[in-house]
């Protein structure tokens, strides 16, 4: 019994550490969520659901609701197809394969801050690479102001995440594509099946731990996106981009840390909502498989 619980005790420090930074500020938030506290609060009162009863009553709330689904929609749709297409090209026999690998890899390890200054000055307007490669191949009709234009801006930003992020999921397939034996996918070449089938029914099934891992984390770091839309619209224009953590940002500007901290919960609940169901729904896929 001592041989036992004696690993046990190595644990202590790191369940110590999620406790403290981890569960007592989450719980001491979910208790704020309930009070009025503002930057002009003299004390701060218990209102129970008034915050939540307005956050729901909310436009600019509901925008930024619809942004963060469609935004989180399309970054894990499109990251995981970019991610195990460049995982499937990358893992033939390639003279520059490795270098390919580190050059697709390396936005990833960029801090989104800075990948959002440089994509500023990329989609400017008039000075910017995309609009001058539209001007000097002829097509100025392809021109826009991209990042305040509200047909263009959300979209914009969709495609500068999917760039940042995709080498992250192409690495957790190229390393899922390691483990599937040769042998596999060679009977299958020989019994006739084309490079489709051979992908769809010997590839993939077994790439299903590194797809449940790549949807998971693509789903909920697409949720909780905050960095890349702060630096390149603001939310703007207007509110067209409006995400959860820059509502809650300008939310906690302006002084309403009680109602803050509400949508921070609404956020917490919506992903756990969103994410369980997936990552049980992956599981029995794998299972299944």
């Amino acid at each position: 019994m001592e041989r036992k619980k004696y690993p046990l005790f190595f644990s202590f420090p790191a369940i110590i550490v999620f406790l403290l930074f981890f569960i007592t500020p989450t719980v001491i938030g979910i208790y704020y969520s309930f009070t009025d506290w503002n930057i002009n609060a003299d004390e701060i009162k218990f209102i129970g659901l008034d915050n939540y009863r307005e956050l729901f009553n909310e436009p600019r709330l509901k925008k930024a609701f619809t942004n963060t689904l469609i935004f989180a929609a399309a970054v894990t749709v499109l990251q995981n197809v970019t991610g195990i297409a460049l995982a499937l090209i990358l893992n033939e026999k390639l003279k520059l394969r490795n270098l390919l690998r580190m050059i697709f890899f390396m936005p990833y390890v960029i801090a989104p801050l800075v990948i959002g200054y440089i994509f500023r000055a990329i989609y400017h307007p008039e000075h910017g690479i995309v609009n001058r490669i539209f001007d000097s191949v002829g097509l100025d009709s392809m021109m826009q102001d991209w990042l305040n234009d509200p047909r263009f801006a959300l979209f914009t930003i969709i495609v500068t995440d999917i760039w940042r992020v995709a080498g992250f999921s192409m690495v957790v397939y190229l390393a899922g594509l390691q483990f599937i034996p040769k042998d596999l996918t060679e009977c299958a070449s020989i019994d006739g099946a084309s490079y489709w089938t051979r992908f769809k029914h010997v590839v993939f099934p077994l790439l299903a731990p590194a797809f449940t891992v790549n949807v998971l984390l693509a789903m909920i770091g697409s949720m909780k996106v905050f960095e890349i839309v702060m630096v390149l619209t603001e939310g703007g224009p207007g509110y067209t981009t409006e995400v959860f953590y820059t509502y809650i940002r300008n939310t906690f500007s302006s002084g309403e840390m009680g109602y803050a901290t509400a949508i921070n919960m609404l956020l917490f609940v919506l992903v756990t909502l969103v994410g369980v169901p997936v990552l049980m729904a992956m599981k029995k896929r794998e299972v299944e498989m």
